[in-house]
């Protein structure tokens, strides 16, 4: 299918440990509140119950000596009775050991959670006709073969999909026994992720599913894709939970217990001016409603009540602060009301749950410009009404251990894995908002919105202080729809599309070009580039929608 080329042979490191370095996180987790599914270690994907395998045998690794590039591979092992592999995992030997595959059996035939009316007759799991050779490793000679790698892709029976690649240190094909297919209609498309390995023209990916967010249904094999003739559509799958009722996700009082076990404490930088509220506390301390045409706001209800609800950002409405001198009063916030606005969802098709906390300031303070060891104060620079950020803690939901943190940066953000996080105490994590702009960051420090290898950028600055909020117990449970209609009593500004401030266009491509004047020749074209890289969001004020609008 792919063809076996031998390109570069690397042997097995004799000083290389079988057993790798693992993570766990700092302290034991809680007894968790009894429920459904969740942190039971088993998940009901419909006609497949699956288990979450974290337990390996190494198989072969790409180390060259003396060095910690590369991947290794590794097969599960302490599979369950009755259960199956469905491939192999792979991961970087630079961290630590803290991945999964699952494995599967076919749900027992009296289990209530199938629907019998509709279920397909041939089995949801079957083995291979045979195996594919993708890659080897050997550099091409005719010598021995010893400690290189083969990697194996299942051929599946008509009507079944592969979803995993299997590896051996030997030529000699896996016995068919060694993993299932899967039927075709229990599985779904993923894609490549990220690049763990690259060898000529050979690629070694960690994948996901292709259809992610609240209604994917899409579920992470936890396996890797491999191929030597890159743009083919993979020939792997992933799996689909056809489980209505998403059987493992937390119920009401696991949600609780899982935000109190795992709550972030949020530091604000120790010379922040524009620091978090309620929103009740903004909404009762002058916050206005304008609508297109009129000159005059209408004062807000405590609880957002008369904020027109549903519909989309039309430009008819905006959220504007009081006039007046408690207008700069208000732009302070007040961190004593604070809290964090949590919305509780599904991931990868239910096998994970995201729980979104989104984090209110009544204004975002301008921006300040780094060239080199120079910084400049922008005027207005990045300065808007309302700010809206976010940080998501995912967590996985076959045993309720909390697996990594989005952190929202801007226009964007990065995931991080529970490995490389802070913790203040127990398991909570440490969150540090940068300095006028609110960006969510793991670890203090100054970080460049631009280009930090050449120093210059916007700069994002970030510090422990005795401003912060303790997410654990400063929170408030929004939304959280997969609970069923009416669980959760949102709040009534929730509902609002429109924009929480008002659109000012200003020429600050005018102040940035002023900037660009005064620099040495070598330097302007470069920071001209950055400039014109730089967010939308920092050419004029414009205030953001709030959290329904905001992309899952």
């Amino acid at each position: 299918m792919f063809g076996c080329e031998c390109f570069y042979r690397k042997k097995m490191d004799p000083l290389l440990p079988s057993d790798p370095e693992t993570f766990s996180l700092p302290a034991p987790l809680p007894q968790w509140p009894p429920g459904k599914g969740f942190a039971s270690g088993r998940i009901n994907l419909g006609e497949l119950e699956v288990v979450k395998i974290s337990r390996f045998k190494l198989i072969w690794t790409s180390n060259l000596e003396g060095t910690k590039k590369g991947v290794t591979f590794y097969k599960p092992v302490g599979i369950p009775d009755g259960f199956c592999s469905l491939g192999h995992y792979c991961q970087s030997n630079d961290q630590p050991l803290r991945g999964f595959v699952l494995v599967a059996r076919e749900m027992p035939s009296e289990s209530n959670a199938v629907d019998f009316s509709t279920r397909v007759t041939s089995p949801a799991l079957r083995e291979p006709l045979d195996y594919t050779l993708v890659w080897k490793s050997n550099d091409g000679g005719e010598g021995s073969l010893e400690g290189c790698g083969f990697f194996w892709l299942p051929q599946p029976p008509e009507g079944y999909n592969s979803v995993g690649h299997l590896v051996t240190n030997s030529s000699k094909k896996p016995k068919l026994d060694k993993v299932r297919c899967v039927r075709a209609d229990l599985t779904d498309r993923c894609e490549n992720y990220r690049v763990m390995h690259s060898e000529f023209s050979f690629r070694v990916w960690s994948t996901r599913p292709s259809h992610r967010g609240m209604q994917g249904r899409g579920v992470s094999v936890g396996s890797f894709s491999c191929e030597s003739r890159p743009g083919r559509e993979l020939p792997i799958s992933c799996l689909r939970n056809l489980d209505p009722s998403l059987h493992g996700m937390p119920n009401w009082d696991q949600i609780h217990t899982l935000i109190n076990h795992y709550g972030p404490t949020v530091f604000f930088h120790p010379e922040e001016v524009y620091l978090p509220s309620s929103v009740s506390w903004f909404f009762e301390n002058g916050a206005l409603l304008f609508r297109k045409g009129d000159l005059v706001g209408e004062p807000i209800n405590v609880d957002g009540s008369n904020l027109p609800s549903g519909g989309c950002n039309d430009g008819e409405f905006w959220i504007y602060l009081p006039s007046g001198d408690w207008r700069k009063t208000i732009k302070l916030g007040n961190v004593a009301s604070a809290k964090l606005y949590v919305h509780v969802k599904p991931a990868l098709g239910g096998t994970f749950t995201d729980i979104a906390m989104w984090i209110f300031c009544p204004f975002n303070g301008s921006a300040t410009l780094k060239i080199g060891i120079a910084n400049i104060a922008l005027n207005k620079i990045g300065q808007h009404v309302c700010d809206w950020e976010h940080i998501t803690l995912r967590i996985c939901n076959f045993t309720g251990e909390l697996w990594s943190i989005y952190f929202s940066q801007h226009s964007g953000g990065t995931w991080v894995n529970a490995y490389d996080l802070e913790y203040i105490q127990g398991n909570k994590a440490i969150v540090y908002s940068s300095k006028n702009g609110h960006a969510s960051f793991p670890h203090p420090g100054t970080y460049i919105q631009g280009s930090a290898k050449l120093g210059v950028g916007i700069r994002n600055d970030c510090a422990s202080s005795n401003f912060y909020v303790d997410s654990s117990t400063q929170y408030e449970l929004a939304a959280a729809e997969y609970l069923g209609e009416g669980v959760i009593a949102e709040p009534g500004w929730l509902q609002f599309m429109r924009k929480w401030g008002p659109t000012i266009v200003y020429d600050s491509r005018t102040e940035l070009d002023k900037v660009v004047r005064v620099l040495p020749m070598m330097l302007r074209s470069s920071v001209k580039n950055i400039f014109d890289k730089l967010p939308v969001e920092l050419y004029g004020e414009d205030g953001p929608t709030g959290p329904k609008e905001k992309n899952n």
